[in-house]
């Protein structure tokens, strides 16, 4: 259950300072009940585009729409009492000017109440960043393997594997870093690349199938909780079986009110039988 509303949430300042400290630890969350189920554990949830993936079984991330993000961000905030909460801009909302991030952004942050959002991309998206700085939108950046720009590097694959590639990501958080974000996410990036990144730039690094020495680390909660599927990524480690649960439990239910054993007396309002 969530901290009552008394506790200071957990702000940008905070997620900052944490660089070299005691590493992040970071979930996605949608929804409002799950929110407040991770709340207390975690310092930052993030509102990922993957919840089009996750939630609405889309092939990838590329058709989830502004009004998608907003929602889920509101439901988020709502359950979230102490975590940083951190909305993802959705492909083609801020790749075309500087301008444009802004105006989404700000209504991200606006109707969410969120405390920043997240942009993929690294030195071409530098101007951006220092732009929403500049107007007060807390930028946290995302690096290595991109699934907005997945068509682009051809599926999902690790990043890094050779030199020009492990330079091209460390430039990309190198600048996104200078440009005012102030953490970032490394995904899908050799455990190495990772690792010297971490020790390239001066805001924390999140990692995602990245190296144990990024300054925190975050799963999309579904997949190391059992409700996404039996398929388990390698970076992903299970640490419940929610999917088994529930399965479980509808089976059970069924089966109840097939037999006529639900609902009972006790869940009747008001008492009493019927017939």
């Amino acid at each position: 259950m969530s901290t009552t509303a008394a506790t200071p949430r957990v702000n940008i300042p905070a997620i900052r300072a944490r660089k070299g400290g005691t590493p992040l630890a970071c979930l996605t969350a949608y929804t409002t009940p799950v929110a407040r189920c991770l709340d207390d554990a975690v310092d930052l949830l993030l509102v990922g585009d993957s919840v089009g993936m996750v939630l609405y079984g889309m092939e990838t991330t590329l058709g989830v729409p502004l009004e998608m993000m907003i929602q889920h961000g509101r439901a988020v905030v709502r359950g979230a009492a102490r975590a940083c909460v951190i909305v993802d801009m959705p492909f083609g909302t801020y790749q075309e000017s500087p301008g444009t991030a802004f105006r989404n952004a700000a209504r991200v942050m606006g109707e969410t109440g969120c405390n920043g959002v997240k942009i993929e991309g690294g030195r071409e998206m530098a101007e951006t960043v220092a732009f929403l700085a500049a107007r007060g939108v807390p930028v946290l950046g995302h690096v290595g393997l991109m699934p907005q720009s997945v068509h682009t590097v051809g599926g999902y694959r690790a990043q890094g594997r050779d030199p020009e590639t492990a330079a091209r990501i460390e430039d990309d958080a190198r600048a996104i870093a200078d440009a005012g974000a102030f953490a970032v996410v490394i995904e899908g990036t050799v455990a190495e690349v990772a690792a010297q990144v971490t020790r390239a730039v001066p805001v924390p690094t999140i990692g995602i199938g990245a190296s144990p020495e990024c300054d925190g680390q975050i799963l999309v909660t579904e997949d190391m909780t059992g409700l996404s599927g039996d398929f388990v990524p390698r970076h992903v480690k299970r640490y419940a079986s929610t999917g088994d649960d529930l399965e479980a439990a509808a089976h059970a239910y069924a089966e109840d009110v097939r037999l006529r054993r639900f609902p009972a007396p006790e869940n009747l309002v008001g008492g009493g039988g019927g017939g």
